[in-house]
Parts: C-alpha cells; structure tokens; sequence
C-alpha cells in the first residue's frame, strides 16, 4: 500500500488541525481516523513524536488538562501554515486520491474474498445438492450479503470523502487568490493615499510620489505626467509583476516594487533634512494603515 502522507506532509496537516482548535493527541488521531472515514488511522508512535517535534521547533505549545496535553498552535506555526497555503490546498487532493487507493484496496479485498466464499459455495452446493437450503447453506449466503453490502458502504463513503476533498481544495485556492487580490487593492489604495498627501507636501515629497506612481514634479523643473501615465489613482501601477499562488510573496515584490520606486526618485531629485522627516511621518502613516488592512477580518 502507498504512503498516505507524503514526506512532511503529516506534520503540515497536524498543524492545519491544531490552528482549528487546540487538540489532544488522542483527539488528533480520532480526526484524522474520520477525515479518512476510517480507511486510515495513524499510530500513538507516528503522531505523538511529530507533536513533539513541532513544540520543540516552536510551531505549536500545549498545556495540562486533566493530566494530558493539549496542544495549540503558536504564531510561528500560524506563519508556516500561512506560507504554505498552497501546500496545504495540493494536500488536500492527495488526502482524497488517497481516500480513494484505500478504499480501491478495500474493494478488491472485499471482492476477492467474495469470489473465494462463492466458490467455496458452489464446491459445498456441488457435494451436497440434496442439502442446499441447510443452515450452512443459509449462512454462507448471509456472509456473502454481508459482504456485498460493506463494499458499498465502504465505496459510498470514499466516494463522499473524495468530493468533500476536492470541494474543500478549490475553496482554498479561491481563499488564496481572494488573499492575493486584497492586498494587491490595500498596497494600491495606500499609493494612491501616499501621492495625494505627498502632493500637497509639494517639494521632493511631491516628486516622490510623482515617480512612484508615474508623475513628475515642477516644484524640482520636472516635466508633468503625460495624458498616458497613471494618474493618481495609481491604476496600472505594478501590473506587471503576475501574481502567484503566493499572496505573501506577492505583497514582498510590490513592497520591493514601492522601495525601488522611491529610492530611484530620491536619488534623481535629492532630499533636504526637512523633507526627509516629513517623509518619514507619511511611510509611518502608510504602513500603519497596510498593517490595519492586513490583519484578520479586515
């Protein structure tokens, strides 16, 4: 039989589990058990040491209740969890196309131990024909009833499994590209912000934002935006850095995106003490209403 986990993607899945809700180990193994609708269900030794591990790296801490320990996961597992959404969503269809190896593996045992039980029956019919309707004969046909109608209950709850996998992949893949689109608008609304406030500043903070979002500055004798370049909504800004899978590696090349703009205009124009400090103040506003944006449930 295959692995049901890949390498390291069972202690992935353990910290998915645990940032649902803080968990005992015996509570860990019984979900697993159900996710798996009893197909698979993992051993004390194989789960107990990966906790053990993942509280040893800070990914995940745990308390004394009651003489056991329940495990809850810390911001550093929340992190790791966050960076490796896309990891998880392809767990999520290997966890289904294991479901479904299990539950073939189960079928052709059901069904080859079906074959075996018939012709043990149709030997038993062959040598006593005057005695079919015997309570052995009775039985043996009861087995084979049973038999039948465990494969399919076993059939109809991978087959249940499978889509509520595949279901629940395509939900985290929307979730991360929804991720993504948020804080590619939340960067973009804060440029827009930061080039009107460095407008009214006039000076170099006025040709900061001109170059970060495409404009000029006449307070320094630059030539004006022209009638093609973005204006300040900055629409169009960065549109060719193609998003990934990744919303936080996304957000880390806009914000390169944002530096390198503005260090090039600097560098073109100059900055005074003065305007330097006032600079300051803007990007402390700036990114207070980022970090405001990106936090949970905004």
């Amino acid at each position: 039989m295959p692995p049901v986990f890949a390498h390291g993607r069972l202690r992935l899945y353990l910290l998915k589990l645990l940032d649902e809700a803080p968990r005992h180990g015996y509570e860990v193994i019984r979900l697993l058990e159900e996710r798996f609708q009893g197909l698979y269900a993992p051993s004390a030794g194989t789960v107990y040491p990966r906790l053990a591990k993942l509280e040893a790296e800070g990914l995940v801490t745990y308390a004394t209740e009651g003489g056991r320990k329940v495990y809850s996961i810390t911001e550093a597992g929340r992190a790791e969890l966050a960076d490796r959404g896309g990891e998880l969503a392809d767990l999520e269809l290997e966890i289904r196309d294991s479901v479904s190896e299990l539950a073939a593996e189960i079928r052709d045992d059901v069904r080859g131990a079906a074959g075996d039980l018939r012709r043990e029956m149709r030997a038993a019919a062959s040598a006593t024909a005057t005695q079919v309707e015997d309570e052995s004969w009775k039985a043996a046909k009861e087995e084979l009833r049973k038999a039948k109608q465990e494969w399919k209950e076993q059939a109809r709850r991978a087959k249940d499994e499978s889509r509520r996998a595949r279901e629940e992949a395509q939900q985290a893949r929307r979730q991360a590209k929804e991720a993504q689109e948020r804080a590619r608008e939340e960067v973009q609304r804060i440029a827009a912000q930061l080039q009107e406030q460095f407008s009214k500043s006039g000076g170099v903070l006025g040709s900061l934002a001109g170059a970060w979002l495409g404009g000029g500055s006449a307070a320094n004798g630059t030539a004006a935006p022209s009638a093609s370049a973005p204006g300040p909504s900055g629409a169009g800004w960065a549109e060719d850095l193609t998003p990934t899978a990744d919303p936080s590696r996304d957000l880390d090349r806009l914000l390169d995106r944002f530096r390198d703009d503005v260090r090039d205009a600097a560098r073109d124009h100059g900055v005074t003490p003065a305007q330097l400090a006032e600079t300051r103040a803007h990007l402390a506003a700036a990114a207070a209403r980022i970090e405001a944006g990106l936090r949970p449930g905004a």
